[in-house]
């Protein structure tokens, strides 16, 4: 399967009529390798700012979670494998494999629960597969 069929099938599927305002799959270099054509277009710079809230977590908490220059509150997460940021009445969840970053952006009416077993049901897989 191609990356950009798990962000076309996975990722951007129907729950309750309901589906992910974007998504994408991005290495831990911050190199796109699947993405919604609307996703928004991150910075380097935001994608080092994840990949090191992973490895030291609590980092972004501070200063939130920018992505494409908008800032998400962020909120609960599992430390190194889950970070989930809110903004307004919608938000992201950002899901580490061993080589690659699963996006989900959402806005109401999907619910936060729906994104986040959205992308980590999907980078459980990933992990499960070794990738």
């Amino acid at each position: 399967m191609s990356w950009q069929a798990y962000v076309d099938d996975h990722l951007m599927c129907d729950i309750d009529g309901n589906h992910l305002a974007s998504a994408a799959i991005v290495g831990h270099d911050g190199s796109g390798w699947a993405q919604s054509s609307n996703f928004p277009k991150f910075k380097p710079e935001e994608i080092t700012a994840i990949m090191k809230d992973f490895d030291e977590p609590g980092t972004l908490a501070p200063t939130g979670l920018h992505l494409a220059g908008t800032k998400y509150m962020v909120i609960q997460g599992e430390g190194g494998a889950v970070i989930r940021g809110k903004k307004g009445s919608g938000g992201v969840t950002v899901k580490k494999t061993g080589q690659a970053l699963v996006f989900g952006i959402y806005e109401e009416p999907l619910t936060p629960g729906q994104c986040n077993m959205i992308v980590e049901r999907l980078g459980d897989y990933l992990i499960d597969q070794g990738l």
